[in-house]
């Protein structure tokens, strides 16, 4: 059961990278994140995200359990679910399109959503530093993950 944990927790090994392994992460989830909002939509996104969500609270749990270190950096499946909740309100845009313009959204969805994870203000610095359990840990990426879907709508209506 750890080694299952283990492959969800670090998103398929993305979270192994050696260097910045959140934004491994949260850049691996971009091709899941094209499938889900190309083919589903909003559907698929959010979908992606509420699953991604509870199975990395579960993996999360698995792997943090017996640990004193409650969110390791090779753990992404937060950034998963963040990252795919950065493009929640934009992919309606992002249904059947492989324009350039699309391309940008996903690239500025990325940005955003690594910006608002890094930075870490209101609920999310509430979620990263009070919640200290598999939920917190999954919960500062989704609020973060809100935040890029907010600012991600205004831009992309302005292009």
């Amino acid at each position: 059961m750890n080694k299952i944990a283990l492959i969800i927790a670090t998103y398929f090994g993305a979270g192994l990278s050696p260097k910045a392994p959140g934004t491994a992460g949260s850049f691996a989830t971009l091709p899941l994140a094209f499938v889900m909002a190309y083919f589903f939509g909003r559907d698929g996104i959010l979908c992606a995200a509420v699953v991604s969500f509870f199975i990395g609270v579960w993996a999360i749990h698995q792997i943090t359990k017996d640990s004193e270190e409650k969110d390791p950096s090779k753990v992404v499946i937060d950034e998963t679910a963040g990252q795919l909740m950065s493009f929640v309100l934009v992919a309606p845009y992002l249904q059947g399109n492989l324009s350039i313009k699309a391309f940008v959204v996903y690239l500025l969805g990325f940005g955003l959503f690594r910006l608002f994870d890094i930075v870490k203000t209101g609920p999310v610095k509430w979620a990263d530093t009070k919640l200290k359990n598999a939920w917190g840990v999954m919960l500062d990426d989704v609020f973060a993950g809100i935040f890029a879907a907010v600012v991600l709508m205004l831009v992309a209506n302005r292009m």
